[in-house]
């Protein structure tokens, strides 16, 4: 079968418990096509041999009348989870060949319902970056246009998706980095509730923000594997909520209250924040946006007008916070236990700043330097405290809000994605990128980015979606019901070249 590789999950695992095809046959055909198009730059390692042995496995566990709704699909994972028997890198020269002797619990969780993993996937080096261009080992290119970004930190995630050389991918969101590429490549992605997926095996950047969720196609491939990877995992994080595993598949599934054939969404209340629709949106993802928000009413959603009023205060907040927290967790690179270590160096000083000037890139570099500068004496009171204390007055901005709404709904990201290198020499025009998907990730709300039409060059829109605390099964329906109206998500980029 020719087009194995446009399958998402759902319909893989369908094809596979049906014996139409085997794990075997899909995995070498997903394979071929990422070795074929290695210049996307998607992936940094291509496990061909482990691929393969898991699928044969898979294979054996099928014939036999295993059921795992997994079972056999293969994916693919960010590389900031650390995996054994393939390298973990976070895009950095300073972790370049290390090997982890243990898996992430959302790598070794997704591993035991059966799915395959196809190798590592490129991002901007430990998470920092808004476009995948701070990569140490090159950056990732959009598949709908080669020239431009595929959105950050999981670029690499995002394109491969959308490039059909996997159906879904893990990735990580600190302030909106699973979010932005989806957006960007036209797929669907979740960043889930802080706690609700482990931290365990994930390479830091800001422990306070840090959350793993996932990419594919369509909602209900996202619901597959977030329920698969979402758990307690207490004894390792102790961020972990110690909340039930939950089937996210069989959730959405379940009609609301008053939901008819033809108005799924009966009664949803959607705010739209006055914040989200001002000047600085782009026309084209106004229109497409607007045009999304028309298409849920007609699914028996309600628009409701609300605000979060710190919303532009997410942005300097976000930028103390998550520096601060980043200078403390990448102190650990220093070339004593593991990573880079300086070839020459004349003492113990000497070898710490060789060895961190080599091993780091200058994004990092400059978010250790704003850390290390906002906590330090005479600063922590003045940046770092009064950063935190707004953070908390933006999370009961959103709590006001829901009082009067169940989701709220606008774009992701101001703009398409932008050409490579538009943005190198301008960090602040990259963080202000982020000005709409900070704010609930400091709130550590889950949120979402649906397909939603595409703007100006041809480019994806992501429609932006955020719910209360532990309320992924609400977003995900109100995904799910959307993309059954709509087929923004089945369009694939045109064979793409480098």
């Amino acid at each position: 079968m020719s087009d194995m590789h446009d399958w998402g999950v759902s319909e893989t695992a369908r094809q596979l418990r049906s014996k139409a095809v085997s794990s075997v046959e899909v995995t070498m055909a997903l394979l071929a096509r990422a070795q074929a198009n290695e210049a996307l730059g998607s992936f940094l390692h291509l496990d061909v041999e482990g691929a393969l042995a898991q699928a044969k496995q898979a294979d054996a566990q099928l014939s036999a009348g295993a059921q795992g709704r997994l079972l056999g699909v293969a994916l693919a994972h960010k590389d900031v989870f650390v995996t054994t028997g393939m390298p973990t890198t976070a895009g950095s020269q300073m972790l370049a060949g290390y090997q982890s002797p243990f898996n992430a619990t959302v790598v070794q969780r997704l591993a035991d319902a059966g799915a395959i993993s196809l190798g590592k996937l490129n991002c901007d080096e430990f998470a920092m970056g808004s476009g995948n261009e701070n990569s140490a080992y090159g950056p990732v290119r959009n598949p709908w246009d080669t020239t431009r970004v595929p959105g950050g930190s999981s670029g690499g995630s995002a394109a491969a998706v959308a490039a059909r050389l996997i159906p879904a991918a893990t990735g990580t969101d600190t302030g909106g980095s699973i979010r932005q590429p989806a957006s960007f490549c036209g797929i669907t992605g979740i960043k889930p509730t802080y706690g609700l997926c482990s931290r365990y095996g994930m390479v830091a950047f800001a422990s306070s923000l840090d959350q793993a969720g996932a990419m594919a196609r369509t909602a209900e491939d996202c619901a597959w594997l977030l329920s698969a990877m979402a758990g307690p995992d207490i004894d390792r994080d102790a961020t972990s909520l110690d909340v039930p595993a939950r089937d996210y598949a069989a959730a959405i599934a379940v009609p609301r209250a008053g939901a008819t054939a033809d108005k799924p969404l009966h009664g949803l209340r959607v705010g739209l924040p006055k914040e989200f629709f001002g000047e600085g949106v782009s026309p084209d993802v106004q229109t497409a946006v607007q045009s999304a928000l028309q298409q849920l009413t007609a699914l028996g959603a309600v628009l409701v007008d609300i605000t979060l009023p710190r919303t532009e205060l997410s942005i300097p907040v976000y930028y103390i916070i998550a520096p601060a927290e980043a200078s403390s967790n990448l102190s650990r690179f220093d070339g004593v236990r593991y990573g880079h270590r300086a070839a020459e160096y004349g003492d113990l000083i000497d070898m710490y700043q060789k060895t961190r000037s080599e091993g780091f890139g200058d994004e990092v570099k400059r978010r250790i330097l704003m850390g290390a500068y906002v906590l330090s004496h005479g600063y922590y009171d003045a940046y770092y405290l009064k950063a935190q204390k707004i953070r908390r007055l933006i999370a009961n901005d959103f709590q006001s809000a829901f009082q009067s709404c169940d989701v709220i709904a606008g774009p992701v990201a101001p703009t398409v994605a932008w050409r490579l290198g538009e943005k190198a020499n301008d960090p602040v025009a990259n963080y202000l990128a982020d000005i709409f998907t900070l704010s609930s990730s400091l709130a550590g709300l889950p949120g979402m980015s649906v397909p939603a039409g595409f703007g100006e060059g041809g480019m994806p829109v992501g429609l932006q979606l955020v719910g209360n605390y532990l309320k992924e099964d609400e977003l995900l329906q109100t995904a799910h019901q959307f993309q059954q109206m709509t087929s923004w998500h089945d369009a694939m980029p045109k064979e793409f070249s480098v």
